[in-house]
């Protein structure tokens, strides 16, 4: 089969296709044919070495296929499946990947195989995010910051589906448009100049209960400015450091809440799952796909996953 390997840290020309031995499952394993590979900022920042991770190695922790062998002791799934994937052993940046058995999900009908690939990182994120690390509660006001890529889009949908009061940024505007079009009750544009305070005047609130933040390096500040009492930011993704003053989470009693998805144990990524699968089966959730890219070019997603203006999901397709 072939798969994309990585043998050395650095740019994204340090990925390379490759031709290797298919992967055998063993007891509780999994082996899925893959149809869609989702690509996540966070797979550049492993590409890049800053999480230390091993090499050689395969990227990519979100994928979509059918089932082509099961283990012994596998009970969940049969081959023939369709599957959605939240993480992998071997990686999903490739035609087939091997899977624990707790990494695979039923992939609804209703969802193409690139839909499937767009739900593991970006909406779990967006869930535990927001019901999980946040405890969000319907009604309160939330603020996306930066609301068009894949987990900001997810946030949209979840949110509206549980009842908050959504305000979603965007840079550009198909991206504004597609977030409104989503559900977003309130859509700014976060280079216009007083964007946060605009935003808040035409929710009619003073102050954001909860802030999901996807580059806290340039708007953690802004956002701890325009909480409410007791509002939370919390950090979805970041990409360098910046100076805060502390004195704001005093006058409001406020929280900055970091998390990542690879934090939560086994029972709290079920929960999350049983909690997505109802949506997607309702049709209340609906991944947006951006991009669909060939496999072989996985250096472009790489380059691509990082630009200003980005719109819903990119997936490679084996």
């Amino acid at each position: 089969m072939k798969a994309i390997i990585v043998n050395e840290f650095g740019g994204p020309e340090v990925m390379h296709l490759v031709d290797i031995s298919d992967p055998e499952p063993q007891a509780g394993q999994v082996l899925v044919q893959i149809k869609a590979a989702g690509v996540n900022p966070v797979d550049t920042y492993i590409r890049s070495g800053i999480y230390g991770s091993a090499v050689p190695y395969t990227p990519g922790a979100d994928g979509a296929g059918i089932v082509e062998a099961i283990g012994d002791d596998v009970t969940t799934v049969k081959p023939g499946d369709r599957v959605y994937i939240g993480f992998s052993v071997t990686g999903t940046y490739a035609e087939k990947t091997l899977c624990n058995e707790n990494q695979v999900y039923p992939l609804p009908d209703r969802l193409s195989f690139s839909q499937g690939a767009g739900i593991n990182v970006t909406y779990a994120t967006a869930y535990r995010a927001l019901m999980q690390r946040a405890q969000g509660i319907p009604g309160e006001t939330i603020l996306v910051h930066g609301a068009t890529g894949g987990v900001g889009t997810a946030a949209v949908q979840i949110a509206k589906a549980y009842g908050f009061r959504v305000v979603a940024t965007g840079g550009t505007d198909k991206g504004r448009t597609m977030i409104s079009q989503q559900g977003a009750d309130v859509v700014v544009d976060h280079h216009e100049e007083g964007y946060l305070q605009k935003a808040l005047d035409l929710s009619g609130v003073t102050g954001f209960d909860i802030v999901l933040e996807m580059l806290a390096n340039v708007n953690l500040q802004k956002d701890l400015e325009h909480l409410a009492l007791n509002g939370r930011v919390v950090v979805i993704g970041n990409r360098g450091t910046i100076e805060i003053n502390p004195r704001e989470t005093m006058r409001r009693d406020a929280a900055v809440i970091g998390m990542t998805l690879m934090n939560a144990d086994e029972k709290t990524t079920a929960s999350i799952h049983s909690a997505l699968t109802a949506g997607f089966v309702n049709g209340t959730l609906s991944p947006v796909i951006g991009k669909e890219i060939p496999l072989q070019k996985a250096t472009r997603a790489h380059q691509e996953i990082l630009q200003p203006g980005s719109f819903g999901k990119i997936v490679l397709i084996p």
